[in-house]
């Protein structure tokens, strides 16, 4: 049975005035604070058990169907409804998927922005990685 308890999850590391090694500096501020501001409403209003966090871990899935829905509303893939979205809207979508992923990560008691930049850091040393492509100037 999940914990259903509405303790709180342990505070997030990392948030004194300098932030956290690795991580994305260059982003605004203002970020997060709403997503550490979201994961305490969402704490205090539903608790930290289990069954809450797996419901903020499953509202991404949710939030990845609205930019789908955006996408095909894009494209105009129903015909009966035609084009419906902009690349705007479906930017806003994207934009929601993201913030709902930061604050779940946030939710496991875990530094989003930390998170974040050890992940940039890993795809930007991917493509560090890559051979060069043939037909490159270099050839």
């Amino acid at each position: 049975m999940p914990n259903l308890t509405r303790a709180t999850a342990p505070a997030a590391p990392g948030y004194g005035s300098a932030p956290p090694s690795g991580s994305l500096t260059g982003v605004d501020e203002t970020i997060w604070q709403a997503v550490r501001a979201a994961r305490g409403w969402l704490d205090e209003a539903n608790g930290t058990g289990e069954a809450e966090l797996t419901c903020r871990m499953l509202k991404l899935t949710e939030e990845a169907g609205e930019v789908a829905g955006a996408w095909i509303g894009l494209l105009g893939q129903n015909p009966r409804k035609g084009v419906t979205h902009t690349r705007e809207d479906v930017a806003a979508e994207l934009a929601d998927a993201a913030f709902t992923a930061l604050v779940a990560i946030e939710s496991l008691g875990l530094d989003a922005r930390a998170a974040l930049g050890r992940c940039a850091g890993k795809v930007t040393g991917r493509m560090d990685d890559r051979p060069a492509a043939s037909g490159s100037a270099a050839d």
